[in-house]
């Protein structure tokens, strides 16, 4: 049984001031799930997008400005998105305080099968 240390995980390029480590990595024992932790700075984030799995985010600390489908509303800590396939969603990281956020996928490579509706991907899956 794998015991992920987390100060020991290399961190994967993602977007400007928006920090990601996956916790749960290839050739670790899992096989269907994805984990990992995000230090999100103010004004950073997510943009549209859809995934064809399921997304938990799990908001440990901060607040985001979270769109969900046609709703969008504020967000703080002890608070977790449920964002079902399909669905349109976004994120940005607002107020003084960087957010910490956890996010779980039932999948092994969620971004594999993500469609994006504004922006670009994050960096460690730019072809």
């Amino acid at each position: 049984m794998p015991i992920v240390d987390h100060n020991a995980i290399p961190e994967v390029p993602w977007r400007p001031n928006y920090r990601k480590w996956d916790i749960t990595r290839e050739g670790d024992g899992t096989t269907s799930s994805s984990l990992s932790y995000s230090v999100v700075g103010p004004g950073a984030g997510a943009p549209l997008h859809t995934h064809e799995a399921d997304e938990l985010i799990v908001i440990l600390e901060g607040t985001v400005e979270a769109r969900l489908g046609d709703q969008v509303q504020r967000v703080g800590a002890n608070h977790t998105l449920v964002i079902p396939p399909g669905v349109p969603h976004a994120f940005t990281c607002v107020g003084p305080e960087s957010a910490r956020l956890v996010t779980f996928f039932p999948v092994q490579d969620p971004f594999d099968h993500t469609k994006f509706l504004e922006g670009a991907p994050p960096a460690a899956h730019r072809a």
